[in-house]
């Protein structure tokens, strides 16, 4: 590693199969907590180059737990995290109500690192048990309509990471390869990010997967859409801005978004949301995220017919009798 560390102090990049080498090894445990840290303030520093991210991917995969779906054409609805907004869970919100209209929801996630409650500190304190079992998530998927794929039980080099990440507490380049490395591999990909250099790297790297993906920023800063201000949208065929009445009827102010200073309220808080029991904005917030995830499948005409599903989902309860489903199979 210390070879790597001055080669990279030295201001120089590493190729795919460079970066490929390191990770594995940091999977394997073959560097101390010092040595990982040195090496991921590096990208603290600078940009990360979409050859090292590859390399990165593709050692997390070759690690990685694999997770078999029996074909079922899933979904992924993943922010990169990392946008120091400390929102509620917006993503995982929105993955309950395409689940209850009807989508299959395969959700990698993980404990917050620079937020108070990630995907996975919400899931754990609503009753979720975390498993890679793969029978145990395909039951879960046909009964429920929706898994959740805790990350570092399918990925080694994450969890060997993990209590650095958290120590260090700012957004690394493990909040860029979250959204990439789902071992599910689903069908379809909705990701947040939280810059437009981001977006920029993940076009690139989603058009060469060949599946329909859908890449959201909110113009101040956001990795999902907010409501705060306009979203970037990124497909497959192209991009374009689109104002909060647009996706999701209204503007919301910024306030309105903020999540609980604990994991516990922001569980309550997931709960109330989800009952259709939040404000006019979280609602709002949560259907236009669900909205969004819904017609990157490309099974709705337009936008609009794909809001009024997710609006269906959470009025009607669909969206919250999946969650019960899914904690009633734990």
């Amino acid at each position: 590693m210390k070879k790597i560390l001055q080669y990279l102090f030295e201001h120089k990049t590493l190729g795919r199969s460079q970066a490929r080498e390191v990770l594995l090894n940091i999977g394997r445990g073959q560097y101390n907590e010092h040595e990982i840290t040195a090496f991921i303030t590096v990208y603290l520093m600078r940009s990360i180059t979409i050859a090292e991210l590859l390399g990165f991917r593709d050692a997390l995969m070759e690690l990685c737990v694999p997770v078999d779906l029996g074909g079922t054409p899933a979904i992924d609805i993943v922010g990169t995290g990392g946008d120091g907004k400390n929102t509620f869970n917006i993503s995982t919100l929105s993955c309950f109500i395409v689940a209850g209209a009807g989508q299959p929801v395969a959700k990698h996630g993980n404990y917050g690192a620079s937020t108070v409650s990630g995907a996975s500190n919400v899931m754990e304190q609503l009753g979720y048990k975390f498993k890679n079992d793969n029978a145990a998530l395909k039951k879960e998927l046909d009964a429920a309509g929706i898994c959740f794929l805790h990350a570092p039980m399918f990925h080694p080099a994450l969890k060997v990471v993990g209590p650095i990440r958290r120590n260090i507490g700012m957004r690394t380049f493990f909040n860029m390869l979250g959204p990439m490395v789902n071992p599910a591999q689903p069908a379809y990909q909705l990701v947040g990010v939280y810059n437009l250099e981001m977006a920029r790297i993940y076009n690139y790297l989603l058009q060469q997967s060949n599946k329909p993906f859908t890449i959201i920023h909110s113009l101040d800063g956001y990795d999902e859409v907010s409501l705060t201000n306009d979203t970037k949208v990124i497909t497959n065929k192209g991009e374009q801005v689109l104002t909060p009445e647009q996706v999701g009827r209204c503007r919301v102010d910024p306030q309105e978004l903020h999540g609980g200073q604990t994991v516990e309220e922001s569980a309550r808080l997931f709960l109330r949301i989800l009952k259709g029991e939040g404000s006019r904005a979280q609602s709002a917030v949560v259907l236009a995220n669900a909205a969004m995830a819904l017609h990157c499948t490309g099974q709705y005409p337009d936008y609009d017919h794909a809001f009024a599903d997710a609006v269906k989902s959470l009025d009607s309860g669909a969206a919250f009798a999946t969650l019960e489903k899914l904690i009633a199979l734990q």
